[in-house]
């Protein structure tokens, strides 16, 4: 699809069949310089969009997004944890887009998402499947991975898409929409940088049931996606926190 903002950089890519990857590049002052934010949007019978972008990035993103689908065929506004570029979009998408959701897990629903948004929350239980139409999406719960206690991710069954949020994160700006490099060693390097990790005693266990499904598409917010042995990467990953 290629750029969709000229002057944001804002871009568009199919990183897995029906599967779309839209990039803003951002410079963060006093932080860690180059950087990236990733929305993916499944595009089915009811389309889904996970990690809404920050609010101020909102026209941004429904741009990028309308030069996919309408905006207003958006069925799931679909996030990992609470935070501000994972749904900080939130409640814009639910105006624009008449018959969404917001779709989280079972604690974010509880504690956040049943007050915050605009509309009632589709929560999902851990190993929960929900179909879109062709695409089938299941549900992970993953406290304090990489944190936050309602914190948790969505596997993409049929093209074996984990939308794996913050695990991974790369600095940098421009990154390759997708990418068969290595991404374990520039994003560890980011995690020593900016200790982002919870440290949570659980993180090998929780890993291996991602191991388990057998990615082979990893679908980052931040940075490029990765393609690939993923169940081998997320477990060089779990190998390295332990350390």
């Amino acid at each position: 699809m290629g750029i969709t903002n000229a002057q944001s950089g804002t871009n568009v890519h199919e990183v897995a069949d029906g599967l779309y990857r839209i990039n803003t590049p951002v410079t963060i002052e006093g932080g860690p310089g180059g950087f990236s934010f990733n929305q993916y949007l499944v595009v089915d019978e009811e389309p889904l969009i996970f990690h809404t972008g920050p609010r101020k990035m909102f026209p941004l993103v429904r741009e990028a997004v309308a030069s996919v689908l309408p905006v207003e065929r958006l069925r799931y506004i679909a996030f990992s944890h609470v935070e501000a570029d994972e749904c900080g979009s939130l409640n814009e998408w639910l105006a624009v887009a008449p018959q969404s959701s917001p779709l989280c897990g079972t604690v974010a629903a509880m504690v956040s998402i049943s007050d915050l948004a605009d509309r009632p929350p589709r929560p999902l239980a851990d190993g929960e499947t929900l179909s879109l139409g062709k695409h089938l999406v299941r549900w992970f719960d993953t406290p304090h991975l990489p944190h936050s206690w309602e914190c948790g991710y969505l596997m993409e069954e049929s093209t074996r898409t984990l939308l794996c949020g913050d695990l991974f994160t790369q600095g940098g700006a421009h990154n390759a929409a997708v990418t068969e490099s290595d991404i374990l060693e520039p994003s560890e390097a980011f995690r020593r940088q900016m200790d982002y990790f919870s440290h949570t005693k659980n993180a090998a266990e929780m890993i291996e049931r991602l191991a388990s499904a057998a990615p082979i598409t990893l679908a980052c917010m931040h940075g490029s996606a990765w393609c690939g042995d993923g169940a081998a990467l997320l477990r060089a990953l779990s190998d390295s926190l332990s350390q």
